[in-house]
């Protein structure tokens, strides 16, 4: 990331408006914030995957391509202003798929060039971090925060919006990868980890055990346990055909409740280890209502405040990134013309 110092007609007490554009995966995404509220985000989600269980990279970077000028154009028409009043157009960086990255970040590339504003590079797990403060003013710095999704899964001690620190994270499979992993072996169709938490809700928890790998320290693994879910139904499933029919809810409110463990048996041990009382949650898995409601449990068992964003920001959008971008600009965070993506980038 390169920082300089904005020239003087851009430090100016005009609105600052940031065009943010997020195409880390299989979601074409564009916002504009404007002083730190955002007002409007635009997300078109890519249906084609749905045929092959699962994300396929190259589809997803052609559906980029068909998607992202339409969806800018809305984004702007939503917030009712036009090219010309924008500072900056932020683009997600990484962590991501190569070439859906490669997608927004040249295209963000150009729109700024054309327009001869800086260009901010965002950091996709940070932007999920942010993503509490979109609604409101989020919780007060340092905060533990859980980011579990299809791809990531991380416990981050956040010191303010700019600075983050990993303190644990999973060895193999995210969460979000193992719920839809195991709705793939049920038979549901993809993606398949918010229908577990569905039919979690009517079922009986305690109907089934299954295994819980406990990794040292603050980190998770997710591999094991979704080797021994999928023999748990193949056993099942060979003296008794109809098993999954039969005990679908109990099934996923068994498994759910498993996951839902391993996770904040972590978050548990983190609070305690750095002292901190305030939780908050980010990415995709953090609109499971399971996990929802057992955080809240926890928090108040613990007298911990917690936050969680709304649904809409729990997936990947370009709010989380414009959210990121508005407090780049304001602390000359800009990236330069031959700034790379970055598909495993760091914390």
């Amino acid at each position: 990331m390169h920082v300089y110092s904005l020239p003087f007609s851009l430090m100016s007490n005009t609105d600052i408006h940031i065009l943010a554009i997020e195409s880390s995966c299989d979601e074409t995404a564009a916002a504009v914030i404007c002083n730190g509220k955002v007002v409007s985000n635009i997300v078109h989600s890519q249906a084609i995957h749905e045929i092959y269980g699962g994300v396929v990279p190259e589809l997803a970077s052609r559906a980029h391509q068909q998607q992202i000028v339409p969806t800018v154009n809305q984004a702007l028409t939503a917030a009712n202003i036009s090219k010309a009043a924008l500072k900056a157009v932020a683009f997600t960086q990484g962590p991501g798929l190569l070439g859906a990255l490669l997608v927004g970040a040249c295209f963000a590339k150009a729109f700024a060039f054309g327009l001869d504003i800086p260009l901010i590079a965002v950091h996709h797990i940070r932007a999920h971090v942010l993503a509490n403060f979109i609604d409101g003013d989020g919780p007060e710095f340092p905060f533990l925060c859980l980011v579990a999704s299809g791809g990531h899964t991380q416990l981050i001690l956040v010191h303010d919006y700019t600075t983050m620190e990993l303190l644990g994270q999973t060895q193999d499979d995210a969460i979000g990868e193992a719920y839809d992993k195991m709705a793939k072996i049920m038979g549901f169709p993809y993606p398949g980890g918010p229908l577990i938490d569905q039919y979690a809700a009517t079922g009986d928890a305690s109907k089934f055990q299954f295994p819980i790998t406990n990794m040292p320290g603050l980190d998770f693994s997710f591999s094991g346990i979704k080797a021994a879910f999928m023999r748990f139904i193949q056993r099942h499933t060979q003296e008794e055909p109809n098993f999954i029919a039969y005990n679908c809810a109990d099934i996923c409110a068994s498994i759910q409740q498993t996951l839902v463990r391993m996770l904040l048996t972590k978050v548990e041990k983190a609070m305690l280890e750095t002292g901190l009382t305030s939780i908050a949650v980010g990415g995709g898995v953090a609109a499971n209502q399971g996990l929802q409601q057992a955080l809240k449990q926890l928090a108040t068992a613990k007298q911990w405040t917690y936050y969680i964003p709304t649904k809409a920001y729990c997936t990947d959008n370009a709010a989380m990134i414009a959210m990121a971008a508005h407090h780049q600009y304001i602390n000359h965070q800009f990236a330069a013309w031959d700034t790379n993506v970055q598909p495993n980038m760091p914390l």
